[in-house]
């Protein structure tokens, strides 16, 4: 008896493993002919190269590719189904087709160009469009530049974001060409790049766009790389993006969501449902506290992104009196609410550093208790509230409503998808989403840079780092080894441009001229080239309106590298210091046609002795060297310019381009 079961049971499982077998065979022999995404109409490949075309077909079928200049080349699919085959490309022209055809199925590659093919990758400086972010983050000179883009032989590929634990080969997006329809939501750096290469080279460019705002060098480092630097093993190791994900979208998916809108305009059509919260008699017993000015998105629940109700009682003896609520700047968004009533508040983009103050009419208030309702939403990033908060009136009364608030989370916001929950959701159940976070470590290499790979580029431009303002020393080691990780992935020294962060008021305790100073230091890779802004950028605002200057010093750094033009490319770069008595002499590489100092004089020069304690030096062009001293300080050492989070620029060569940040004890 237990003999014949045993066979049974051997019988039902070999039975379902030949099923699974063969619905494997059958979902092999069925599969769609397919090629990667970058391959698509109005795609832009690299002139004169070995061009990898890569896809997916049933196994053991041949694929056969024909391209318009005359080449024809084919494969058999492996037993994974996927085939790989090399196209070698001519000149710079076009139009052409391409055909993936097999014997029963083909594709078809419409207006396709031969030309020259970038990669623009950072943040959002890099992220950033033409159109920019109004009110706040404008685009100097985008009216003109969107109306003149009449451009047929200049496309981007803008890589949709996708996060990921493992390296994956597909990537969404496609190739738009550049016409004053379609160039605003282009990246602005990218786009004035371009557009300066293909007026000075005349053939066709591509630019393959993968950026996202906010990020960190190391998001965009393979695990290969970053095992090397031995930083960021620990968070590596607790990666298990797959299973969180899960976890999330099981969450989430329980509540209405919808993509996180862009505009002011958008976020009114985001139906909250959730009033109730904001009247006097709504009963808010069960709900969390919070100490108000502060974070709020971190809380029992965990991190997150998203809408969150605060509520709090204030008392006023006097109610014949208009009173005004100020709660100082409330990252990202608010709705503010007394006695149940809207007075006030900010939608959209870009608010996160505008102090609120609203009128509270007379008419809205009771003598006595009173109700504040504020639904304050964190786009991403930190969520907080700046304050001071204070209601006052036009008798210098002032009551302060900072301390303990009542919270309530309503709205999440994950992968820029918004979920709505209901005033009674009970969290206990949540998962913690900030795992699935695209500043961990490896996650965007995985997922927005290792698909690209296999495109033949010409080389990549770079706008990143004020997101590693805090680990500066830290990305003296990580940039350049992200710069050679993506180069050994491309089997290819290309050459790496990238842009020094701009002047910026960032908060107390960071310290952007060391990251300026970590860029500089970069350069010591070959094959690479920096952007110096200290000239065009602005101390209040992260987001520089001077793109086109970005753009233009960018393609400059091409143009005289990589396409034979005969460019001063760069300003001053510290070369070295000698000491002659009291004095230092400091020298430069890249000064052109000579040394000039800015409208407003020499400035921003300070030089220090062995006890390294700087000290403001007076400074005078001689010659081709900086003569800096200070009469306190007998034996000068070290010497170091635009040492300031806002430093601006005072040197340049006479081609107009500032000098950078540096400190001579960096080298």
């Amino acid at each position: 008896m237990k003999e014949s079961m045993v066979l049974k049971i051997k019988g039902i499982l070999l039975v379902a493993i030949a099923i699974v077998l063969l619905c494997s065979c059958v979902q092999n022999q069925n599969k769609r002919l397919t090629v990667h995404q970058l391959f698509s109409n109005h795609m832009v490949l690299q002139q004169q190269a070995d061009i990898l075309v890569v896809g997916e077909y049933t196994a053991g079928k041949e694929v056969i590719v024909s391209a318009g200049w005359g080449m024809e080349v084919s494969t058999k699919t492996g037993v994974d189904g996927k085939w790989k085959l090399e196209l070698v490309t001519p000149v710079a022209g076009g139009p052409y087709s391409i055909q993936i055809a097999t014997k029963d199925t083909a594709i078809v590659i419409e207006d396709v160009l031969i030309g020259e093919v970038w990669l623009a990758s950072g943040q959002s400086n890099m992220e950033m469009t033409l159109y920019g972010w109004p009110p706040r983050d404008t685009i100097l000179n985008s009216a003109r530049a969107i109306s003149e883009a009449n451009y047929p032989h200049f496309r981007m590929f803008t890589v949709e974001r996708n996060p990921s634990d493992q390296p994956v080969d597909t990537v969404a997006g496609n190739w738009i060409v550049a016409s004053p329809e379609t160039v605003g939501r282009f990246s602005a750096t990218a786009f004035f790049f371009a557009q300066r290469l293909h007026k000075e080279l005349n053939v066709p460019i591509g630019i393959i766009h993968s950026s996202w705002g906010g990020t960190v060098a190391e998001a965009w480092t393979s695990e290969t790389q970053l095992r090397k630097l031995g930083d960021f093993d620990q968070a590596i190791d607790k990666l298990s993006i797959s299973q969180v994900r899960k976890k999330a979208d099981s969450w989430l998916h329980q509540w209405p969501g919808k993509q996180m809108p862009a505009s002011s305009e958008e976020w009114d059509t985001i139906s909250f449902s959730d009033l109730d919260a904001a009247q006097v008699n709504f009963n808010d017993s069960e709900w969390g506290t919070i100490e108000l000015p502060g974070r709020f998105d971190e809380l029992g629940t965990g991190v997150f992104d998203g809408a969150m109700w605060f509520r709090k009682t204030f008392t006023i003896e006097n109610a014949d009196l208009d009173y005004v609520l100020q709660t100082g700047p409330i990252n990202d968004m608010d709705a503010t609410f007394v006695n149940g009533q809207k007075i006030g508040g900010l939608a959209g983009e870009n608010f996160w550093k505008t102090p609120r103050e609203m009128l509270i009419p007379k008419s809205l208030l009771v003598s006595g208790t009173n109700t504040i309702a504020i639904r304050a939403i964190d786009r991403r990033g930190k969520g907080t509230f700046s304050g001071p908060m204070i209601i006052s009136n036009g008798k210098g009364d002032t009551i302060s409503i900072e301390g303990t608030w009542k919270c309530k989370l309503i709205a999440e916001i994950f992968m820029d998808n918004i979920y709505v929950y209901k005033l009674d959701t009970d969290f206990s159940e949540r998962p913690d989403l900030i795992e699935f976070h695209p500043n961990l470590p490896t996650l965007l290499y995985n997922g927005m840079i290792n698909p690209l790979v296999d495109y033949k580029i010409k080389g990549a431009i770079w706008y990143q780092g004020e997101s590693n303002v805090d680990r500066y020393e830290q990305y003296k080691r990580l940039f350049p080894a992200m710069i050679q990780d993506w180069r050994n992935k491309w089997n290819c020294d290309f050459p790496f441009y990238y842009v020094q962060i701009a002047p910026y008021n960032y908060r107390e305790g960071r310290f952007s001229y060391e990251l300026r100073e970590a860029q500089r230091l970069a350069l010591k890779a070959p094959n690479t080239g920096m952007v110096v802004t200290l000239d065009i950028g602005n101390p209040t605002n992260i987001h520089p309106a001077k793109k086109q200057e970005v753009g233009d010093r960018l393609a400059g750094l091409a143009l005289a590298n990589d396409y034979g033009r005969n460019l001063v490319t760069s300003g001053p770069l510290y070369k070295g210091v000698e000491k002659s008595g009291n004095k230092l002499f400091v020298e430069f590489d890249y000064i052109g046609s000579g040394l000039i100092a800015s409208e407003k004089g020499l400035f921003g020069f300070e030089i220090a002795g062995e006890d390294k304690s700087f000290l403001p030096a007076q400074a005078k062009i001689v010659g081709d060297n900086v003569e800096v001293f200070n009469p306190d300080i007998t034996s000068p050492e070290f010497v170091r310019y635009a040492w300031r989070n806002d430093s601006e620029a005072s040197l340049f060569n006479k081609e107009g381009l500032p000098a950078s940040t540096f400190n001579s004890e960096g080298n």
